[in-house]
């Protein structure tokens, strides 16, 4: 069956059978990225399925390939997350038994989640592939059917039914974003993108701490990374699919890395501006967008899926706010005695500056009253503001110095 996959015909197919498990995710016209870029830029909304991300299409599609004895037989998978959600939301509609192994980093919504849909979850692992390799094992013992996330070609046909959803809507697309954990994904909608139009460009993005698919092409054969880093977790894969890379190889025609820091600042452009919520991995193809040397383009960015959990989503926009200067501390040296504080505060006051907290250390120096410091943390518009509240500071006969902020 898989070598009569990645066809026309069979991303006909799978179009018509995921349309039963998904959500229509119309594209999105971003003003904010448009004019940021100079191109005409459109976000693919995966993170607004059923299950917060578009690996439904190809756990759903690759279950109604297998056969009844197959199914029966119960299912098992590897997963950080939206891999697990898809097949155990898939296995549900089919009423059969499925196992998830995740690494014992997934996020907790993605566990609960999955968990939701009947799955049966084990935690083993620190990362994907080590989850991957118990999976294996377990499908070894127990007999049942593995459903692999990336490296399988009717999945990878399933995923790329985003692709003839782009074209129908956007005809004369000119470059596809898509993310790269795997691989699976961008060997779908690459391969499918080149059958309707083998001019469009399609792009792969991977975190810069986990590109294994760009060594990859680099070496011209599969290669495993010592390590990954990222907190893409969705992405943080050591080893992309054998099976699909040839087609990777064929059909895509870059890839762009992106780091972390990156895709922190992405996160509150897509919640300030659209009012969507991202989870990492699907913000590499949003913070891909600068990196494109390119004008008067039809931009598609696929947004992979949204599943952060809150005190992600928390540590995100607090690093993003202080990588953006709207939240600094500085320190100031001031003699203990009355009023200074109070002058500090009026200074950074009547420049509309605002302090979220304090700390006062009387023991910087033996000597109190030539010296103390005060540690200030404030809310601020952004550089401009947080250069001028310094300068201001500075005029008054202090020395302020930027310290690290921990909020």
């Amino acid at each position: 069956m898989s070598e009569k996959m990645l066809t026309l015909e069979k991303f006909e197919e799978a179009s018509e059978e995921v349309k039963k498990v998904t959500l229509e995710t119309k594209l999105v016209y971003s003003d904010f990225l448009s004019k940021q870029s100079g191109n005409r830029v459109y976000l693919k909304p995966e993170n607004m399925q059923f299950t917060g991300a578009y690996k439904v299409r190809g756990a759903y599609y690759k279950l109604s390939t297998l056969s009844d004895e197959e199914r029966a037989k119960g299912l098992i998978t590897a997963s950080a997350g939206n891999h697990a959600q898809g097949v155990a939301y898939a296995a549900q509609c089919y009423g059969v038994k499925a196992v998830i192994v995740m690494p014992t980093t997934t996020p907790l919504i993605k566990v609960n989640r999955t968990k939701s849909y009947g799955a049966e979850v084990v935690l083993h692992g620190d990362v994907y592939d080590e989850a991957c390799a118990y999976a294996y094992q377990l499908a070894e013992e127990k007999g049942y059917t593995f459903v692999h996330p990336f490296d399988d070609l009717a999945v990878a046909t399933g995923q790329g039914t985003i692709a003839m959803e782009i074209f129908k809507e956007l005809p004369l697309v000119d470059v596809i974003l898509v993310p790269i954990g795997g691989g699976g994904l961008a060997t779908g909608v690459s391969t499918l993108a080149k059958l309707l139009n083998p001019k469009i460009k399609v792009i792969g993005v991977e975190p810069a701490g986990a590109n294994c698919m760009q060594e990859s092409l680099k070496a011209g054969k599969v290669l495993t990374l010592p390590k990954v880093s990222t907190i893409a977790d969705g992405t943080a894969v050591k080893t992309p699919g054998s099976k699909i890379f040839p087609y990777i190889q064929k059909n895509l025609d870059d890839i762009i890395t992106i780091e972390d820091e990156e895709l922190v600042v992405s996160f509150l452009d897509m919640v300030e501006n659209h009012k969507m919520v991202i989870e990492n991995s699907g913000l590499l193809t949003v913070a891909a967008i600068k990196h494109l040397d390119m004008k008067d383009k039809r931009i598609v960015s696929v947004l992979s899926g949204g599943n952060m959990d809150v005190i992600t989503m928390s540590s995100v926009v607090q690093q993003g706010l202080i990588f953006r200067d709207r939240i600094f501390t500085v320190s100031v040296l001031l003699p203990d005695k009355p009023g200074e504080l109070c002058r500090v505060s009026g200074i950074i006051a009547e420049q509309s500056g605002n302090v979220i907290k304090l700390e006062h250390n009387q023991f910087v120096s033996t000597n109190r009253s030539a010296a103390v410091e005060l540690r200030i943390t404030l809310e601020a518009f952004g550089t401009e503001h947080k250069n001028k509240i310094i300068e201001a500071l500075q005029n008054n006969g202090y020395q302020p110095r930027l310290t690290t902020t921990n909020i």
